[in-house]
């Protein structure tokens, strides 16, 4: 999954070295807050490597934003949540979206996220698929069909594009979007996108200091 997402992140940004790391000390897929809470510390152990290896941004790709704030908050450089990028690409397309997810358990944090973002105003729906992160990535006939009638449920509550809520579905967006029709918003690759104008901006105002 993770050799999934980076190939997502560097086709949005090709000029762009894009690294991918995978935390092993977390569970093998985040599906509600306890696998976000356990997975946070390993998220944080990656943080002294990042900042060897002279990265400039880092994205956490797990569409419920784990461990956000803490990472935020010890990084030497801008973090940036999937979640959070695509809230933001979607509403800047004006309108409402919805979000459709994986497992229900997920729909509170995305929920909770949407608030302490500011945009539950602008989101019309959450919905869950019921299917299991790593089911989502795989792809098969089966869950790319309940993908598909996912979106267009969700598309007929909105008024606006549906933003994909989980990394899983990156790989994806362009398959679901040609049987559905939407607009699709991927994390991944609006994340990848804002990252690169985060490190422009920082790079300009270090020339001015």
């Amino acid at each position: 999954m993770t050799e999934s997402i980076v190939a997502s992140a560097r086709a949005a940004l090709p000029e762009a070295e894009i690294l991918g790391w995978t935390n092993h000390a977390g569970p093998p897929a985040i599906q509600g807050p306890e696998d976000g809470d356990a997975a946070v510390p390993g998220l944080l152990a990656l943080l002294p490597a990042a900042r060897q290896a002279g990265v400039e941004a880092v994205i956490i790709a797990c569409f419920d934003d784990t461990g956000l704030d803490k990472a935020r908050a010890a990084a030497h450089c801008p973090v940036i949540g999937i979640g959070q990028a695509a809230f933001h690409m979607a509403a800047l397309l004006g309108g409402g979206f919805g979000v459709v997810t994986t497992l229900a358990v997920s729909v509170p944090v995305i929920a909770a996220n949407l608030t302490s973002y500011g945009f539950s105003g602008v989101c019309g729906a959450v919905n869950a698929s019921g299917l299991s992160v790593l089911a989502v990535e795989e792809g098969s006939p089966a869950t790319m069909a309940r993908l598909s009638d996912e979106i267009a449920l969700t598309t007929a509550s909105t008024s606006g594009p549906v933003v994909l809520g989980c990394a899983g579905m990156a790989r994806h967006r362009a398959a679901l979007e040609a049987r559905t029709g939407a607009v699709l918003i991927d994390g991944v690759e609006s994340a990848a996108l804002l990252a690169a104008a985060m490190i422009r901006l920082r790079r300009g105002s270090s020339k001015t200091l």
